[in-house]
């Protein structure tokens, strides 16, 4: 496997991990239950839920291919011992790179999680907009 194939295959992994692991226990067992519930009722299999990402995902997925590989070119100028101007430079875009991406994401989590939690109504929408409003200020904070 070349070093492409395997941080591809690694970043998909992690992408899949962090896919599974964005719900907390409450969530999963809440829609998991509704979920089968209203399955059995119609007689079919309970569709997977889907983050607000997931029609991007190829798309995203492979941007942060490209700032990994951003990254990694910032090591490769410490290595070969580039003016520190030019690495603060790349720095930046890498940065830049980063929040455009985090932007993007967040824009996605808002017009899919918090308007499904919106048209659900109830205590899910507070815990949305909660949710979404600590996500903005940790984005603010970096």
């Amino acid at each position: 496997m070349t070093t492409t194939e395997t941080a591809t295959t690694s970043a998909t992994t992690s992408a899949t991990t962090t896919e599974a692991t964005d719900r907390s226990p409450a969530e999963s067992t809440v829609e998991g239950t509704e979920g089968t519930a209203a399955a059995e009722a119609a007689g079919t299999a309970p569709a997977p839920a889907h983050h607000g990402y997931h029609h991007q995902k190829a798309e995203h997925l492979k941007r942060l291919r490209r700032i990994e590989g951003q990254i990694r070119g910032l090591q490769r100028l410490v290595d070969e011992d580039v003016y520190c101007i030019d690495i603060l430079t790349q720095v930046s875009a890498s940065t830049k790179a980063l929040q455009s991406f985090a932007l993007q994401l967040l824009e996605e989590h808002l017009r899919h999680c918090v308007a499904d939690a919106a048209v659900k109504g109830g205590d899910e929408i507070d815990a949305k907009v909660e949710e979404a409003t600590k996500a903005i200020a940790r984005l603010l904070r970096t």
